[in-house]
């Protein structure tokens, strides 16, 4: 997570005082002669710029003005190509400068400086572009959101900067290129823009135009640049070609099958520049071999484990499209959706069954116009998978399709609203080329603000339907209505939310499920005043109350209140509790029209954090779960995590959690009479991630991450699920310690990367990974980690090479 990131967030739940601050603006000086990009700022063009200084803080003590010896000046140049900053932030000595080496976008223990520019001036979407003091770039996209705004830190531009630290402070010089900024056709350019510095050994956050922290959003609290005149957009082309290469080493496999094979692949990415409001990305044949492997997890739920985004193409400029929270990427080449479903005849085997779908290509176009109608095309298409089937008698092979071609797409309208208000339509379809059901959903979102911006009424409303080939369609709709209050110290919410038992829009989303009424309650009082021991603290509460809809009963609650607080030694602390009483559940039963009576329980949670920029930093969260059902049960979660910075290149941490249960009562299947079987179990978990990070310098770097998961559930007693929702103990003894699971997952990330020209990068990634899933759970977790380290690891060696090309430096060299 970013530092910017993370006070950023702060920023967004709260409300502004009814004074406005007077919004800072300057210009931009026209530079006949570019300066030179090297960090040191004796370029005559520089000096007859005007400077923006007087930065004011966010944190720790909001509104505080920076002294004169650790001021900020900022300059801003332009000319017919590119906007160049000019940027000196003063110390009292070098010592005070943290600048930390670490890849591309990751901040780290470092102070930084950056430039948001708001092109369009609606107050709701930017870009920002970042570096540190040790040189590391960092950029982001900002949109709207009800809490006031998106943070897309997967976003990626090709610009230059370069720093210097010497005995006053530290300088940085950028050079950003039209050709990575959206803005409209004028002959008179005004923008909105802030700036902001980190200075990470004192934990201040400062900007050039005044963040209220209580107020709603981040961008629309800019100043102004003016003074950009005669700049023509250019044309915007780029062009991503890559090639790889993977050694991958498959031990004990099928007899006859080679464990080691090896593979060449191509391919490109482009972008282009529709017109200067529109940009076109496209993937070709896409690479997504080295991206972080899954935190997979023993699943005991009824629901599929919903696993995090790690493909660029996926995560970068996506905000149009997670509007509504109706785009869950990882369905698109995901497993096929009869992967399950292969039939079998007499002596049949499968001797192959790809668990994923393979995507060709995929394409987003998406912008703003000046008047604010922001427009999204998302399409994806992914290939038919197959199934080989084999008689084990004759040796004869058939396929078994298990996915046909299949299309995903999304259409998006945004239109920007005043006082920062918006209204959105969008719709998902999912079109499958066979004989397998088609999905739709579609509908509005809003977000509608009033002037002051201290009340907002925001939600959605959405219908879902699937078409089938041989059977009448089912559709489905939910909706959600909140009122907001977001003025002043003291803030509130409440909110409903409603799906029907139809609604379901998973092939495109993600839902766990559908058929509720819910209603939420929250309330949150801050204070960013400093006390003796403190320079922030809050108290919140909420209550959740949940129905299902059809037959109408009720569901669940929780009840819960907590606090946060940050010390002046800039640890933070977090306390909360939660009251849940008795309810239904009528998931877990896995059998329409049965559920299950949920005991009552409670929660105490506790969570510490150090400060992060000393050389060891870390913390933990405890939380204890006592549960009401009449067998001492309870469930804690214990997790302690750190980090040791050795030097400005070399650090490592490591995360820990255990989780035990004693004594619950869950789901374990369906017998053959169609009665849902419970077991009355005790389970451990624990997860265990080491970090490992050596940066050479700010283009090159090596990161390791090793991720063990161990968890086991030991029954101890079965029992029949009751039509009144209660448990019946089972005499019979088909159900024994067999029936016990033992859950091991091992992967290692390694990943070295060079930037070896600006967008360019040479990756080699060595993975390994080991799962077991058995009913060994009897045995401690020392055992299964030896054990796992045992067993035979699947190997994966890649090297990929991802090459810039811009379509303005081709026509220059052709010029030339």
């Amino acid at each position: 997570m970013k530092y910017f990131y993370l006070f950023i967030v702060c920023s967004t739940f709260y409300c502004t005082a009814l004074a406005q601050p007077v919004i800072k603006k300057m210009s931009a000086k026209k530079a006949e002669t570019a300066p030179k990009i090297d960090g040191i700022l004796d370029d005559a063009v520089w000096k007859d710029a005007p400077v923006a200084t007087d930065f004011v803080e966010l944190n720790p003590v909001a509104g505080r003005h920076e002294k004169t010896e650790e001021r900020t000046e900022v300059r801003i140049l332009y000319d017919n190509t590119a906007i160049y900053i000019g940027a000196r932030m003063y110390e009292t000595s070098a010592a005070k400068v943290a600048h930390e080496l670490t890849t591309r976008d990751n901040i780290g223990n470092s102070d930084f400086i950056g430039v948001v520019f708001d092109t369009y001036l609606d107050g709701q979407n930017a870009s920002g572009f970042y570096v540190t003091a040790a040189g590391v770039q960092f950029d982001a996209k900002y949109s709207p959101s009800a809490g006031g705004n998106n943070e897309d830190a997967n976003w990626n531009a090709v610009w230059q900067t370069k720093v210097v630290i010497n005995n006053d402070g530290w300088t940085a010089e950028f050079k950003i290129p039209y050709s990575a900024l959206r803005f409209p056709k004028k002959d008179i350019q005004t923008w909105g823009m802030n700036m902001v510095r980190k200075r990470q050994f004192e934990q201040k956050q400062l900007f050039w135009n005044e963040l209220d922290p209580k107020k709603n959003g981040f961008v629309n609290q800019e100043g102004q640049l003016a003074g950009i005149q005669n700049v023509t957009p250019p044309v915007r082309l780029a062009f991503y070609p890559y090639f790889s290469t993977y050694v991958n080493n498959y031990p004990y496999n099928t007899p006859g099958v080679k464990n080691t094979t090896s593979s060449v692949n191509g391919g490109m990415d482009f972008k282009y520049g529709i017109n200067q409001s529109f940009t076109l990305d496209m993937t070709l044949i896409p690479d997504f071999g080295q991206v972080q492997s899954d935190n997979q997890v023993l699943n005991l739920t009824p629901f599929r484990v919903k696993y995090n985004e790690n493909r660029p193409f996926f995560t970068e400029g996506t905000e149009l499209f997670n509007k509504g929270n109706l785009f869950y990427s990882r369905n698109i080449g995901s497993t096929p959706i009869d992967y399950y479903n292969v039939s079998l005849n007499a002596h049949e085997e499968i001797i192959k069954n790809p668990s994923e779908t393979r995507l060709l290509n995929a394409t987003k176009v998406s912008g703003r116009l000046a008047g604010g109608l922001g427009i999204g095309i998302f399409n994806a298409v992914t290939q038919n998978a197959e199934a080989v089937v084999q008689d084990t008698l004759t040796g004869n092979k058939r396929l078994v399709k298990t996915a046909p071609t299949t299309n995903y797409n999304i259409l998006v309208l945004d239109q920007n609203l005043i006082n920062n208000s918006s209204v959105t339509l969008i719709n998902t379809n999912v079109t499958r080329f066979g004989n397998d059901y088609n999905a739709d959903v579609g509908g509005f979102a809003f977000n509608l603000q009033n002037k002051k911006n201290s009340y907002a009424l925001t939600g959605y409303g959405f219908m879902s339907n699937l078409s089938y080939p041989d059977k009448p369609d089912v559709s489905g709709y939910t909706y959600e209505f909140g009122v907001n209050k977001n003025l002043g110290s003291f803030t509130w919410s409440v909110i409903e939310d409603f799906a029907s038992p139809n609604y379901n829009p998973n092939d495109l989303g993600y839902l766990t499920n559908p058929n509720y009424l819910d209603h939420t309650i929250n309330l949150q009082y801050a204070d960013y005043k400093p006390k003796k021991f403190l320079t922030f603290w809050n108290i919140w509460s909420y209550v959740y109350y949940s129905r299902r809809y059809q037959p109408s009963a009720f569901q669940t609650m929780d009840a819960a209140i907590g606090g946060n607080a940050r010390f002046k030694n800039f640890w933070s602390i977090n306390i909360n509790t939660h009251l849940q009483p008795g309810g239904r559940d009528y998931y877990s039963p896995e059998i329409a029209g049965m559920y299950y009576n949920t005991p009552a329980s409670y929660r105490f949670n506790v969570s510490l954090n150090t400060n992060q920029a000393k050389r060891l930093s870390g913390g933990f969260f405890v939380q204890v779960r006592p549960v009401n059902n009449g067998q001492s049960s309870f469930t804690n979660t214990d997790e302690i995590f750190y980090n040791l910075r050795i030097s400005n290149k070399f650090s490592f941490g490591e995360d820990v959690t255990y989780n035990p249960e004693h004594h619950s009562y869950g789901f374990y299947t369906i017998d053959g009479g169609n009665n849902s079987i419970f077991s009355l179990y005790n389970r451990s978990t624990v997860e265990n991630i080491f970090n490992l990070k050596y940066t050479f310098n700010n283009k090159m770097g090596l990161t390791l991450r090793l991720r063990h998961y161990w968890s086991q559930r030991n029954n101890q007693s079965f029992q029949m699920l009751q039509t009144d929702g209660s448990l019946k103990a089972l005499t019979t003894t088909d159900y024994t310690a067999a029936n016990d699971e033992n859950f091991n997952t091992l992967n290692t990330d390694m990943i070295y990367t060079w930037e070896f020209s600006p967008g360019s990068q040479l990756s080699i990634a060595y993975k390994n990974s080991a799962l077991s899933d058995n009913n060994e759970a009897r045995d401690g977790y020392f055992y299964n980690v030896h054990k796992t380290f045992t067993n035979p690891l699947n190997n994966n060696l890649s090297l990929k090479i991802l090459y810039y090309i811009d379509y303005q430096d081709l026509r220059k060299k052709h010029k030339g």
